[in-house]
Order: structure tokens, then sequence, then C-alpha cells
């Protein structure tokens, strides 16, 4: 009995106090999805209007539309995923620079964040994280990698 109890505390103990592992959260990491589920995990949630979960996948450019320019300027596109399904992508500029010659009809591999909007979501976070509170994210686009 005393070792499941200590089983139990060393387990809650590592859990809420041990520091993450190469700047990345421990306990307050978003949900993963792998480069094989991501449309499904995006489905899901969209459906499920949930958000905060990290993914990794790829998706082919439909519209690139206008900078955002308020408070920190994000470069916006839209792309559509293999299930059909239409995925906004908001990558911060200022930290991680502009995906170069995006046009629509161009693959674009992505880790970020995916948050619940109700016209398909939202995909951030497509870049490094300077105060390390963060999953680093990042996109890929004709052989370049943005993050």
């Amino acid at each position: 009995m005393i070792k499941l109890i200590l089983i139990i505390a060393l387990g809650i103990f590592y859990v809420g106090f041990m520091q993450p592992q190469n700047g990345q959260p421990a306990a307050t990491a978003p949900a993963i999805a792998t480069a094989g589920n991501a449309d499904q995990i995006i489905a899901d949630a969209f459906d499920r209007q949930q958000g905060n979960i990290q993914v990794q996948g790829q998706g082919t450019v439909i519209k690139v539309l206008k900078d955002d320019r308020e408070g920190l300027q994000h470069q916006r596109f839209i792309l559509r995923l293999a299930n059909g399904r239409s995925l906004l992508v908001a990558h911060n500029t200022d930290l991680a620079g502009r995906v170069s010659d995006l046009k629509a009809g161009d693959t674009v591999e992505f880790y970020g964040e995916y948050e619940w909007n109700p016209k398909g979501g939202v995909l951030h976070w497509t870049h490094r994280d300077p105060h390390h509170h963060h999953i680093n994210g990042w996109l890929k686009h004709n052989g370049n990698t943005y993050q």
C-alpha cells in the first residue's frame, strides 16, 4: 500500500512540477495529432468545437489572403486538406518570416496549433516560441522551412 501511494505521489510530482524538455511545456502541452491522422483530428475538433490541438499535416493552398497587420503581423492563407476541409493558416511573420512565393495550388506542410472557429478553424503557432512556453511549430513550402 505504501508503495502504491509513493508511486502515485511521484507521478503527480512528475506531471505537475518537472521541468519541460527542450524548452517545451510539460503539463500544459496541447493534444498532438500526427501527420497520418491530422485531417481526421481536425475534422473531429471542428465538429466538437475544440482547440488547443497540436497538429502536423499538409494541404493545398486555395487562397492567399491579405496579411493581418493588427498587433503582431501574420501572413494568412487558406489550405484545403485531403478530406475536403478548409483551414485558415495565420503565420506570424514577425517571428518566422514570410513564406515566399506562396500561391494557390501550392502544397504546404504544417506543424502548429489548431483552434476552432465557425469557418473551419485556424492554425497558428507555426513558428518558434521565443519564450519557450509553447511547442515550436513550422511551415514547409518548396523545400524551405519557416519557423
